[in-house]
C-alpha cells in the first residue's frame, strides 16, 4: 500500500473498536471525527488522539459515551483508504478521554487519546527465569503471551552471538514485559516496536536492528520547482552526539582486567553517508567487568550504534502532492537539498495529521553522515 502512488484520490478513514476483538463503528461515530492524529517513532511506543463533534443530542453524547463505548482499554484499529486500498495506520488502546463543553453550538468535543499494543506488556509487572536461553529466545516466549492480539513475533537472533550458561547465572525478569523486552534490545543495539498491519487486527512484533538495507521509498523532493514534494525541510548535523564506548571486561579465571576493541557498526547500521562522523566523546561503560564476554561485547556494540546518528533532517509533506504515504522505520531517498544533505535515510518518525480535505505528515530523518553514498536516488 505505502508504495502505492496516491495522486489526487481521495482519502477515507475506517474505525473499528471493541473490548479485544475490533468492529466498525457506527457510521454517526465516523461522521463525527473531527480530525485524527497518529505518531509512530522508531524506538518509541505509538500513539493517537482522535476528536470528534460532540452534539447534545448525538449517538455519542446520548449513548456510546455513557455505556462505555469510548472507556480506557477499549481497542482502537484506524486504516485508511485510498483509491479503494486500505493501509492500517494504527491499531492500540484507548488510555484516556476528554470532554470540552461550549455554549456554542457545534464546539463541544470529546477527545480520544490512546496507545498502541504495547501497552498490554506494561500492565503487571512478573518475575521470571529463563535458563538456558539467549535472548531472542526470551523475547519469543514473551511475545507469544500476546497472539490473542493477532501480535506476531518478528524476532531476529543478536548479532553477538550469547550462548546461555545456566551453571553461570540464569537470566531473570523483574518487572513489566515491556521493560524486560525494550532492555534486551537495547543491551543488543536493536529496537523492538509494534507495526500495524497488512490487515486490520493484526500486527507485527520487529525485536531486530533498525531497517536500514532494502528497497527505499519514493524520494522526497525539495527545491526542485515543479517537482518539489516537500515544501521546507531543515537539516542539523551535531558533531558531539557520536560516541566512542569503552568496555573493560575481567577474566573470571585469571582476574585480568582487558579493554574491549573497539567493533564495527556496519552489522547494526550499515552507512548511509558517505563521510561519516568521528566520535568527539569517550565513555567508560559501567557493569561490564563482571558480564559475560559476549554480553559485554554486545553492549559495546550496541552503545557505539546508538549514537552514531549525528545528521537529522525533518520537514512536513501533503500526502497528495507527495504521491505516496510516508511510512516510518524505512528507509527514504532526498533529493534537492545539495551534495551534503541529499541521499538516502532512515525515517525516525512520522506523524500523519487528518482531517477532512486534508492529509499532512510531519517526519524526521536521520543518517550517520554527510553525502549520499550513491549517485542514485529512486525517484
Amino acid at each position: 500500500m505505502f508504495d502505492l502512488p496516491v495522486g489526487q484520490g481521495p482519502v477515507h478513514i475506517t474505525l473499528l473498536m471493541g473490548p479485544k476483538l475490533a468492529r466498525p463503528v457506527p457510521a454517526e461515530v465516523t461522521e463525527a471525527l473531527l480530525s485524527a492524529q497518529i505518531t509512530a517513532t522508531a524506538g518509541e511506543r505509538s500513539g493517537f488522539q482522535l476528536a470528534f463533534d460532540l452534539t447534545k443530542n448525538g449517538i455519542i453524547s446520548r449513548r456510546l459515551l455513557p455505556e462505555g463505548f469510548f472507556d480506557p482499554k477499549t481497542r482502537l484499529i484506524v486504516t485508511v483508504t485510498v483509491r479503494g486500498t486500505p493501509a492500517v495506520l494504527f491499531d492500540g488502546l484507548v488510555v484516556r478521554q476528554e470532554v470540552g463543553a461550549s455554549n456554542r453550538p457545534g464546539h463541544s468535543t470529546l477527545t480520544v487519546t490512546g496507545e498502541d499494543l504495547t501497552l498490554l506488556m506494561d500492565l503487571e509487572e512478573r518475575t521470571a527465569r529463563y535458563p538456558n536461553l539467549p535472548p531472542s529466545a526470551r523475547v519469543l516466549t514473551i511475545l507469544r503471551r500476546y497472539s490473542d492480539y493477532g501480535i506476531r513475533p518478528d524476532v531476529y537472533t543478536e548479532k553477538v552471538a550469547q550462548p546461555p550458561h545456566q551453571d553461570l547465572r540464569v537470566h531473570c525478569q523483574t518487572g513489566t514485559d515491556l521493560q524486560y523486552v525494550t532492555e534486551l534490545a537495547r543491551a543488543n543495539g536493536y529496537t523492538f516496536y509494534l507495526e500495524p498491519g497488512p490487515n486490520p487486527g493484526q500486527s507485527s512484533a520487529r525485536w531486530g536492528p533498525e531497517v536500514r538495507l532494502g528497497i527505499r521509498q519514493h524520494a522526497l523532493n525539495v527545491n526542485l520547482d515543479a517537482h518539489s514534494t516537500v515544501d521546507q525541510m531543515t537539516f542539523a548535523y551535531d558533531g558531539t552526539a557520536r560516541e566512542e564506548p569503552q568496555a573493560r571486561w575481567q577474566d573470571p579465571g585469571t582476574r585480568q582486567s582487558t579493554l574491549l576493541p573497539q567493533p564495527p557498526i556496519s552489522p547494526l547500521r550499515p552507512p548511509l553517508g558517505r563521510r561519516p562522523t568521528p566520535a568527539l566523546k569517550r565513555r567508560t561503560l559501567s557493569g561490564t567487568a563482571k558480564q559475560q564476554r559476549e554480553q559485554a561485547e554486545a553492549e559495546l556494540l550496541a552503545r557505539a550504534a546508538v549514537s552514531a546518528d549525528v545528521v537529522s533532517g525533518s520537514g512536513s509533506l501533503d500526502v497528495n502532492r507527495h504521491g505516496y504515504i510516508l511510512q516510518p522505520r524505512q528507509l527514504v531517498g532526498v533529493r534537492g537539498a545539495g551534495r551534503a544533505y541529499d541521499g538516502d535515510y532512515y525515517v525516525k518518525s512520522v506523524t500523519h495529521n487528518l482531517r477532512p480535505g486534508s492529509f499532512q505528515q510531519n517526519f524526521t530523518l536521520s543518517r550517520e553522515g554527510l553525502e549520499a553514498r550513491s549517485d542514485y536516488v529512486r525517484p
